[in-house]
């Protein structure tokens, strides 16, 4: 097994069991797992990004609030041949890069999903596509969740990470 099918096992537990899970009880009797994109090497880059003047804005969440979170950097990329640029934003939790991408409505989650970049050196950054992820609100609509800010809409597709979660609610 790999860390990422560990990783991803372990979720899978989480969600079927922990009490913070953001599933409801009736989700919860009914889940079988969340549904993932192969893993995909090519989605695992390490990224040179273009830092930028520390600039704040405010980021609508699904329930009408509104958080801040600041731009501090930004990376191009290639997918397929295709290129691509993002936003890394940073708040008191961390980097964060929300994103949506083509296949959002269809195989992945219409508002987005989410990573944690990792800091290296030199203005880098790890940012590994597999590990892409719902937002809570995704499962449950009583979680509130950033939505995806404009700049980090795709054309492309990104097929790795977690896909749309099937809901599946017992009568």
């Amino acid at each position: 097994m790999t860390d990422l099918t560990d990783f991803r096992a372990e979720k899978d537990d989480f969600f079927g069991k922990h009490p913070q899970s953001p599933l409801t009880a009736a989700q919860k009797r009914a889940f079988s797992g969340l549904r993932y994109f192969d893993e995909n090497p090519a989605l695992r880059l390490e990224v040179q990004a273009e830092p930028l003047t520390r600039e704040a804005i405010e980021v609508q969440t699904s329930s009408g609030e509104v958080r801040e979170y600041f731009r501090v950097a930004r990376f191009k990329f290639i997918v397929d041949g295709q290129s691509a640029e993002l936003t890394i934003y940073e708040s008191d939790g961390g980097y964060f890069l929300p994103f949506v991408d083509s296949l959002a409505n269809k195989e992945t989650y219409p508002a987005g999903r989410y990573l944690e970049p990792e800091p290296l050196p030199g203005d880098r950054f790890l940012v590994d596509f597999n590990l892409a992820y719902n937002p809570y609100c995704a499962y449950n609509e009583a979680w509130s969740c950033p939505l995806t800010p404009f700049e980090n809409r795709l054309k492309v597709p990104i097929p790795a990470g977690e896909k749309l979660f099937e809901m599946h609610e017992e009568s």
